[in-house]
Parts: structure tokens; sequence; C-alpha cells
């Protein structure tokens, strides 16, 4: 039998990973923390089971309400790629028909505010919701070997990745968002697609390995069991 092809099959797929791993060493050094803080443990996979199997994935803790917060120290201004911040990519990516004018700005399209069911055409009207807000995001670090772990002191680059992550964002009208404030499931929920809200803040708590507390734990099991 002829292993020539086979060879070369070899040669080129060992090139192949050779290639990838090297690009993953590059991209690990340029986004490595300046900060000589630890980053919180990864949390294990998501599990791909109903909903309920992923609330039980979750930690259950008090929520810590002498963790420190300031806006300032996750989001002083919205980040920027190429010409376009994270407040416009995200209006581009959930709108439909979205035309953008000079330096990426979004000036027209159709945006759908999943919280309270309403179609927006200009882009003013909206905000950009943090699914998890950062104040909660704050107050729910788990307990990690008996000790409190505190997400205000993740290092500024992993501050301001999540407060800039798309997946944790949402575009809604300004009214709906300032009606959430920084709430959790178990004194706020939205007038629509709760079973939605509610998939999306636990696989943004579990992307995070943030704890809940036992009254958000309960209202996002309550909404989950009406949940297909």
């Amino acid at each position: 039998m002829d292993t020539r092809p086979a060879r070369r099959r070899l040669r080129v797929a060992l090139v192949v990973c050779t290639s990838t791993l090297l690009a993953g060493c590059q991209i690990l050094v340029g986004t490595a923390p300046s900060s000589t803080a630890p980053p919180p443990p990864p949390p294990p996979p998501l599990p791909a089971g109903p909903l309920s199997e992923q609330l039980a994935a979750l930690q259950i803790a008090p929520e810590d309400t002498g963790a420190h917060y300031d806006r300032d120290d996750w989001l002083p201004q919205w980040a920027r790629s190429g010409e376009c911040t994270t407040r416009e990519n995200v209006l581009q990516q959930q709108g439909q028909g979205v035309v953008v004018g000079p330096n990426c700005a979004p000036t027209t399209g159709q945006w759908f505010s999943a919280y309270d069911g309403v179609t927006v055409t200009d882009p003013r009207d909206l905000d950009i919701d943090h699914i998890v807000p950062l104040a909660e995001v704050a107050r729910s670090g788990p307990v990690v070997d008996g000790r409190r772990q505190r997400p205000g002191s993740w290092p500024e680059e992993q501050r301001r990745a999540y407060a800039n992550d798309v997946e944790g964002l949402v575009a809604v009208t300004s009214s709906s968002n300032r009606s959430k404030s920084d709430d959790d499931p178990a004194r706020w929920l939205p007038d629509q697609d709760r079973c939605g809200y509610i998939t999306a803040w636990l696989r943004v708590k579990r992307k995070y390995n943030l704890s809940v507390d036992q009254a958000e734990h309960d209202a996002i099991a309550s909404v989950a069991s009406t949940c297909g």
C-alpha cells in the first residue's frame, strides 16, 4: 500500500497544529493582565440540560453587601474596536436595517426591546443593558476555600472585558433599563420573555463563575418551572 498521501496529510496536520498553537501563544501574551492579582478560578463547562440543571450548577451564597463598587472601575466608557464602540457594535448586531453614519454611529434602523416588547427606530431611545448588572457582579463573588472572592478586585483588564462582553449586553428601551436598575430576578423581571431573560442571566453568571443568593435562586427557579 502506498503510504505517501497519508504522510503528506500528517505533515500538513502537524504544521496547522503548530501554527495554531503559536497563534494561541501570541494571543495569551497580548492579553495577559498587567495586575498581579489572580483572576477567579475558571468555571466548569455550562450544563447543556434544562434551566433547572444550569441553575443547580451555580453556587448559592448570600449577597456580598460589603463589596466595593464604583462604575468607573468597570466602565469609564465603552471600549473601542477599530472605529466602533461596544455600544455601536451591539446596536449593529441586534438591529435590522441599521444605517450607520460617520464614525460608526447607527442613525436609523429597527430594534426590538426584549424587556417590554417595544419596537424602536431611533437608537437614541435605546440603552445597552448589562443583563447581569455591574453592581450585581461585584456582589456575586463565589466562596472558594472558605473565602469570599470579590470581582471588584479582578484586574482592570478583566473588569473592562466583562463590561464590554457583547454576550452579556442587550439593546432595550431606556425606560425598561432604568426600571430594572441593578436588580436581580428576585426584585425585577421583564414584562416580556422571562424565560429568555433568565436563560441569558444564567449563562452570564456561569461564564464568569458568579454566585446567586437564595432569593435570586428561588425567583429564577420559579420562572424556569414555566419554561419549555
